[in-house]
């Protein structure tokens, strides 16, 4: 039987910095996502990457007296090195230095070419270095880019993309595709500029050599953000349109990218796509920015949150559940050490942890270290039990919105849930008042614990599985097909005696 395919790409890193929080917290969101999606009986294709290109690298490269390849090379591994440290799922990196790319963005600039959307002439207008786009009179704020980067004057031969042509058919396309970008308040500001009018874009340089060179005119160097972009398809094996990985995995699904460049993604992107006669992705989700301490994060200020660090002294899953907890995704959220702590020892440590802990400590000092044996269910039992198998419906609804805290909220709420029941029920007092019941009390929250950790694993993971580990459930039960009575624990089975999975933090004194 084939399975459903689900293509998700966070946008690929311009290699002229070093990986931080906000790197981090899109890759975090989308391996949370694909986890999910595979989870769920997908097969997915998860793209992560690098944009190379670009007078900004070239520039960089020429400050630290390296060749821009072997830049690259260097600043590339740091992303790449980035993965595992976060424990994501990636299915492909792809770099746009790679040959596959060149052929992929050389084959698309021609498709527009054959299809007359390209034209040369000249360009002169305010350029910005920093955000690699140009911006009309009327753009610029203070003599500067609307994000306070300083322009220039640029004069020079350019090939432009009749990007003008494109506006009614773009509105046309975000009207009868809703959810094509989200959260709705960036729909609504993307349609907004889309209806102001579109002027051509302006899509090749003269004036440095980083980059893919034009079809048939080597002098010009291809708009790093028509490279760039094109990045998405490269990795579905474009240009081999009839190539099973095209076939199966293109449009993509989701494009994740912070807000600073969803117009990249969701006007010039689609009308490339469209002016090429391909497939339009589904959707584009723009997430928000992460202050820190209330302020704004700033190399010059020196408050920029290194994600490793982070992790270091916090640890991966508690990271990665603050991230996708703290905030509603796509709102601009605030990082403070103080809300960090509050998250690991309330609700990591003390609602999941102490719940796994108590239930299986009982178990294995009172039960012979075996599943106890249930007898018939009360009220109470199928109560928490139906919250447990509810789960599944509700976090499938909220990952293919990107709700990610209300997943995590609605998870939590059968978490207290079962904290609240196993204090009313109290086992210790079943233990010599009525132990049939107390077994069945013990068995209830063991299933919902499993229940629980089968659907933490997409944002923790590796403390999930340790949960399922310590309740013996097999390394191949552990997808969400099981989420039902029928692959319920079966009692008698043996378990380890269980450590604990989420140690409170605690500050060291001065």
């Amino acid at each position: 039987m084939d399975l459903p395919s689900y293509y998700i790409t966070t946008p690929i890193y311009y290699v002229n910095d070093v990986p931080h929080i906000g790197h981090a917290y899109t890759t975090l969101a989308c391996d949370a996502m694909a986890r999910f999606k595979r989870l769920d009986g997908y097969q997915v294709l998860f793209l992560t990457g690098t944009d190379e290109h670009g007078q900004k690298v070239e520039t960089a490269a020429n400050d630290r007296g390296l060749a821009p390849q072997e830049f690259t090379d260097q600043v590339s591994q740091n992303f790449r090195d980035l993965l595992p440290i976060l424990n994501v799922s990636n299915d492909d990196f792809i770099r746009t230095t790679e040959k596959r790319h060149r052929v992929s963005a050389q084959t698309i600039w021609q498709k527009l070419m054959n299809n007359g959307h390209i034209y040369l002439d000249k360009y002169s207008g305010w350029y910005s270095l920093r955000d690699e786009t140009y911006f009309t009179e009327t753009e610029l704020i203070d003599g500067n880019a609307p994000t306070g980067a300083p322009v220039e004057w640029v004069e020079e031969e350019s090939y432009f993309f009749d990007l003008s042509a494109w506006q009614e058919p773009l509105l046309d396309f975000y009207k009868k595709n809703p959810d094509f970008i989200a959260p709705r308040s960036r729909r609504n500001e993307v349609i907004s500029f889309v209806n102001s009018g579109l002027r051509d874009l302006s899509i090749s340089r003269t004036s440095f050599n980083w980059g893919i060179t034009v079809p048939n005119n080597p002098e010009h160097i291809m708009y790093v953000w028509l490279d760039a972009l094109t990045n998405y398809i490269t990795a579905a094996d474009f240009p081999e349109e009839n190539a099973p990985k095209y076939k199966q995995f293109w449009p993509a699904d989701l494009h994740m990218v912070g807000k600073d460049i969803l117009r990249f993604h969701a006007i010039y992107w689609p009308a490339f796509l469209m002016a090429a006669e391909l497939e339009l992705p589904k959707r584009v989700f723009a997430h928000g920015w992460w202050t820190n301490e209330g302020a704004k994060i700033s190399k010059s200020i020196g408050n920029v949150i290194d994600p490793i660090e982070l992790i270091k002294t916090f640890g991966l899953d508690q990271v990665r559940y603050f991230l996708l907890r703290e905030v509603p995704f796509g709102n601009d959220g605030d990082f403070s050490q103080q809300s960090m702590i509050a998250r690991i020892n309330s609700d990591l440590s003390n609602d999941l942890g102490n719940l796994c802990q108590r239930v299986l400590s009982f178990v294995y000092k009172n039960g012979d270290k075996k599943i106890p044996q249930p007898a018939n269910k009360l009220p109470d039992d199928q109560k928490l039990l139906r919250d447990a198998q509810g789960l599944i419906t509700a976090l499938r609804k909220h990952f293919d919105s990107q709700e990610f805290h209300l997943a995590l909220e609605k998870i939590w709420t059968v978490i207290g849930a079962a904290n609240r029941y196993i204090d009313t029920q109290a086992p210790w007092t079943l233990k010599k008042s009525d132990p049939v019941r107390m077994n069945t009390v013990l068995y209830t929250l063991i299933e919902v614990l499993r229940y629980l950790a089968i659907t933490t694993q997409p944002v923790i993971p590796t403390s999930a599985n340790i949960m399922l580990d310590q309740l013996n459930v097999p390394a191949n039960e552990r997808s969400f097909k099981y989420l039902t009575s029928a692959y319920k624990i079966k009692p008698g089975k043996k378990i380890e005696k269980p450590l604990p999975i989420f140690p409170r933090f605690v500050i060291d004194a001065p």
